[in-house]
């Protein structure tokens, strides 16, 4: 009877082990608010974040947040430090090359950040710097557009750097994502004084299709679950949720 116990436990310990959630790691640059920051507690804050554990809750797995600085994390995939990026990246043909994304998980306009007043279209800033996230769709489309007729493009390692340095003089306009341009620095004291100016810049040859989870070349199996899980999410309301708690706008796009 003891051994027929004992043997039990053991099976049902076992069972347990094997019954425990896998873990999902995502890679995700921490310098992109509100989609991604680091929390006073040291902890991961932001849209992505809650979207990741979102999908994560979807998938019956647990969710693990790995750091990476922006232009690092394709070649950190790739490397096996974690399985998916979840950072705000745009699907372009460019970067399907190097990875395999899933659908879409949202869709925002770009935008330039300038002086109040001023008027935009592909002269404008001649002689004159635009800051620019490094290694971003951002990057490449001001460098064709404002680049070519005699724009500095200035890149930084960090968006919020950008910001700091317009407001210093030290370039004369952001390139950036609307929602990070509107939250981290239009609302903000030091936004005073300057506006969106000029049209959304969405072209899909730069931009793509929004921006999606890229997971290694070839790893189908687990970009169809996340693409079940997006689906998931979108239905049951916890991707409304999410994006409530940040935007006033619905982010997924057409």
């Amino acid at each position: 009877m003891k051994k027929t116990l004992v043997l039990g436990v053991i099976a049902a310990s076992l069972f347990s082990i094997g019954a425990q959630a896998e873990t999902l790691r995502f890679g995700m640059d921490m310098n992109y608010p509100p989609f991604s920051k680091q929390g006073a507690d040291g902890k991961p804050q932001g849209f992505d974040v809650d979207m990741a554990n979102a999908l994560c809750a979807a998938m019956k797995a647990t969710c693990q947040i790995v750091p990476q600085d922006w232009d690092g994390l394709i070649p950190a995939l790739n490397a096996n430090k974690f399985d998916a990026i979840i950072s705000s990246m745009q699907i372009t043909p460019e970067r399907q090359k190097a990875v395999d994304f899933t659908n879409k998980y949202y869709n925002i306009a770009s935008r330039i950040i300038t002086k109040v007043g001023t008027k935009v279209d592909q002269n404008t800033f001649k002689g004159k710097k635009i800051g620019v996230l490094r290694a971003s769709t951002q990057e490449k489309f001001a460098k064709d557009y404002w680049g070519k007729d005699g724009a500095s493009i200035v890149a930084y390692n960090k968006a919020p750097e950008s910001f700091l340095d317009l407001k210093a003089g030290r370039v004369d306009a952001v390139f950036v994502d609307g929602a990070v341009g509107d939250q981290e620095f239009l609302k903000t004291a030091n936004g005073k004084g300057y506006a969106f100016v000029g049209p959304n810049y969405s072209d899909p040859k730069y931009f793509g299709l929004g921006a999606g989870i890229a997971v290694k070349k070839g790893n189908k199996a687990l970009a169809e679950r996340l693409n079940k899980a997006i689906a998931e999410i979108r239905k049951n309301g916890s991707y409304k949720k999410v994006q409530d708690k940040y935007f006033s706008f619905d982010v997924y796009g057409n």
